[in-house]
């Protein structure tokens, strides 16, 4: 049996719309990119992503506003230009017995893909539930409660791929250790 655990507080949005956004998250880099940037720095503007995130201005202002339909992102003034800022994402989801919870390190993990090898080879691996594990275990490791070969053994990788994969997602267990 499938069921949504908890969804995300923040939204006045249906489930299934918050789990569709999330899997267009998970699934678009570019457009994880741009949620996990108005996260970190936010507010910011759409002028603010294209410079720093060097997108096209269409494409910057076409994610936003699909993150703000959903509801990922507000507008935090009336005025232009708008500024823009980002919650925490928390989606806990059951299946089959299984549970994972989605969290903006996740999305942050995804947005890395396009410009961290390491990241991406794992993902084409692993897929995403396995970065979501792979992330859980960064944050044991940024925290000292294991090491790579520990890792390795409970993720079924070589202790070489898991501290490859450990230290790619370091940076983001870091950033990200108050989730």
């Amino acid at each position: 049996m499938n069921e949504m655990a908890k969804s995300p507080a923040w939204s006045t949005q249906p489930p299934i719309q918050q789990l569709q956004t999330i899997a267009d998250l998970l699934e678009t880099p570019a457009l994880a990119r741009i949620y996990a940037y108005i996260l970190r720095e936010g507010p910011v503007t759409v002028s603010n992503i294209v410079a720093d995130l060097d997108f096209p201005q269409g494409t910057a202002y076409d994610y936003v506003q699909k993150l703000e339909a959903a509801e990922f992102v507000e507008k935090t003034q009336t005025q232009r230009p708008y500024n823009y800022n980002a919650d925490p994402v928390s989606l806990t989801l059951t299946t089959d017995g299984e549970t994972q919870t989605i969290t903006s390190a996740l999305i942050a993990a995804v947005a890395r893909r396009t410009e961290n090898d390491d990241i991406d080879m794992y993902i084409d691996r692993h897929g995403v539930d396995g970065l979501a594990v792979a992330l859980n275990y960064a944050q044991e490791y940024v925290d000292g409660t294991v090491n790579h070969r520990i890792a390795a053994r409970e993720l079924d990788l070589s202790p070489l791929e898991a501290e490859i994969i450990l230290q790619a997602l370091e940076p983001i267990a870091r950033e990200y250790a108050i989730e």
